[in-house]
């Protein structure tokens, strides 16, 4: 059962980031795995993160959901976990993937009215109201998670609902997302020059942080703040420009990833370039002889995504999602053409790549879980 629970732990791990292009939804980790009352089992567990994970995949109709976690530093030493789990949340602390504090106040709202994300909670901030006026005039941006038939639902804090919806990004949040900061503080992981440094940390795993993917710093008095050591942040210049885009098959999106102008992105069945999106898990026998192992490469250009074909097969173009036949425009083998909004490249029927807004909704199969190897001992589901 313990190897079973490491590979859960793994597959949740994947779910937890601090980069703001890719996070869905923003929650404090401390709160979550308390949430005895989903499974009935032990006072805390890491393995409830994964049920609000699966939660959010299946209401938001999309695998691989991120989560931006905020963590209470007593957490890292908290006797209610498992050793291992104190270990694992430590690592995700030296990684950077999730955001280490000494007192987290309201820093869970402030990440979700810089980045527009929704936020998963129980707690009521009506308090707070005044500051972020979106926790009462924009329903479903406070979802609360709780139990239900098959594991968690959400309830919507004000105006009803179960789905978790999405802001803009404040005004603040687009000014400091337009910055790279540097923090310091030697090794800070969110910060610094790459994840790490502490006493856990894996020398092996350690990367250099792409300034695209740094998350938003905390303000205080106005002034760009380290959330993790409290010190002023350096402004290190202009953050590279950067497009999200998604990969969906069958239906329903199954990966998003980050272009940036510094760093090109190549999809297929089995990619052999760090950073590549594979495909090869979610594709049907015919699929898989028609993609070729690098299939295309997304670059962003002057602010424009280009496409090139680098297949055997080739590829097309959707214009503005129309999924006409007549529509569709062939992308030969070494063919490069722009992705214009609403456009979406088909590397075979069913398997397409485009921005995560405008791809065709309506998935008919469920999103993959991070609990499918959970042992039934470790969780127990109310009745």
């Amino acid at each position: 059962m313990r190897f079973e629970i490491s590979k859960v732990l793994d597959a949740i791990e994947g779910r937890v980031c601090t980069d703001p292009s890719l996070a869905r939804a923003v929650l404090d980790l401390a709160e979550v795995i308390r949430y005895q009352d989903i499974d009935g089992g032990r006072p805390a567990s890491l393995l409830r993160l994964g049920m609000v994970i699966d939660a959010l995949a299946r209401e938001l109709e999309e695998d691989s959901v991120p989560v931006y976690a905020v963590v209470h530093r007593a957490l890292l030493s908290d006797a209610d976990l498992t050793s291992n789990e104190r270990m694992v949340v430590r690592r995700w602390a030296d990684d950077g993937l999730v955001e280490v504090l000494d007192n987290p106040g309201d820093r869970m709202l402030e990440v979700a009215d810089l980045l527009g994300l929704p936020v998963v909670t129980r707690v009521r901030s009506d308090g707070l109201r005044g500051r972020y006026p979106w926790l009462v005039d924009q329903p479903g941006r406070v979802v609360a998670p709780v139990p239900g038939a098959g594991g968690p639902v959400f309830i919507a804090h004000v105006g009803g609902g179960h789905t978790p919806v999405e802001g803009e990004r404040s005004p603040a949040g687009a000014k400091l997302l337009s910055r790279h900061w540097r923090c310091p503080e030697s090794g800070c992981a969110l910060f610094g020059g790459g994840g790490g440094g502490g006493a856990f940390a894996d020398l092996a795993r350690v990367v250099e942080r792409s300034p695209a993917a740094q998350p938003p710093p905390t303000l205080r008095g106005g002034v760009p703040t380290c959330p993790r050591h409290g010190v002023r942040l350096g402004d290190a210049g202009p953050r590279p420009r950067a497009e999200v885009l998604a990969v969906r098959i069958g239906g329903l999106i199954r990966r998003r990833f980050v272009l940036t102008e510094e760093q090109s992105v190549m999809i297929g069945r089995a990619p052999e370039q760090s950073g590549g999106v594979v495909l090869g898990q979610w594709l049907n026998d015919e699929a898989r002889r028609w993609i070729s192992r690098s299939h295309v490469r997304c670059e962003l250009r002057v602010g424009e995504v280009v496409v090139t074909d680098v297949s055997t097969n080739g590829s097309g173009i959707r214009p503005a999602g129309s999924m006409a036949e007549a529509d569709r425009i062939p992308l030969a083998p070494q063919q490069s053409r722009v992705l214009g909004e609403g456009d979406m490249v088909e590397l075979y029927p069913g398997v397409q790549i485009g921005r995560p807004g405008e791809l065709p909704a309506g998935a008919p199969y469920t999103p993959a879980s991070v609990m499918a190897e959970a042992p039934t001992m470790a969780m127990r589901l109310p009745r």
